[in-house]
């Protein structure tokens, strides 16, 4: 059943010294990432498996996939199934988002591939940053994948935003308040002094379990947007959020 009890508003005013923002359906398209960054992994599982088993982070995730799936002698089509298999389910699974994030990253290096950015990120993000807000990253996706979706986009490289970039590997699940507290305890921003932006009810109210201040963003023709954001202040756009400096 949707939850739309919280409509969007004008705008939204929070205080906040940092600013925490999800990917997928916030910052950027779901469409981009399901219908070019996902087949674009897809095809190349098995060749990345191959080509660097002995990178250790690939090294890792094949490990996590074998411990997953009960099978520790599983050979490279076994793992591109199984890796198939959580991506046709769209699952969060960590060593799924760290190949992924592998992948596109090698992807992004040779031009083959350009991030999504809605409009008003951008300059919401530069405004947000040259106000001395401190940006942050919490999203599925991978740190690497994170970093060359921003390294990438179509307004160049917005790396040097950003202060730090956490994920289900380095913080924990997304609609678990621990994980929020762990990034907490990173950054050293109190949690009533951070923010955090995002599509999903379940992420902010774990969010907002942990002490943070939170902001739905319901964009249209999100998959997300029905279900609405349940009682956090909603916007369609970033350039509806005022982060107000702490006093």
């Amino acid at each position: 059943m949707s939850d739309v009890r919280c409509p969007v508003t004008d705008a939204v005013a929070v205080t906040a010294e940092a600013v925490v923002v999800d990917i997928e359906g916030t910052t950027s398209a779901t469409s981009f990432v399901v219908d070019t960054l996902y087949p674009y992994s897809r095809a190349r599982f098995g060749a990345w498996i191959d080509g660097h088993s002995e990178h250790p982070d690939t090294r890792r995730a094949l490990a996590q996939v074998r411990e997953l799936i009960g099978e520790p002698a599983a050979d490279t089509a076994r793992v591109v199934t199984a890796l198939g298999t959580w991506l046709d389910a769209d699952e969060k699974v960590t060593p799924l988002k760290t190949l992924q994030g592998l992948i596109w990253e090698a992807g992004f290096a040779v031009g083959e591939l350009t991030s999504h950015l809605y409009p008003d990120v951008v300059p919401a993000l530069r405004s947000w940053h040259d106000a001395g807000r401190r940006l942050y990253v919490f999203s599925s996706g991978s740190v690497a994948a994170q970093r060359a979706w921003f390294a990438h986009t179509p307004a160049g490289d917005l790396l040097g935003l950003f202060s730090g970039h956490f994920d289900t590997e380095t913080a924990g699940p997304k609609r678990q308040p621990p994980s929020y507290a762990a990034i907490t305890a990173a950054t050293g921003v109190a949690p009533e002094r951070t923010v955090f932006l995002s599509d999903l009810v379940d992420e902010l109210d774990a969010a907002r379990a942990a002490g943070w201040s939170t902001v739905g963003v319901r964009r249209p023709g999100e998959p997300n947007h029905d279900r609405g954001v349940g009682d956090h202040p909603a916007v369609s756009g970033f350039d509806q959020v005022r982060i107000l400096p702490p006093a």
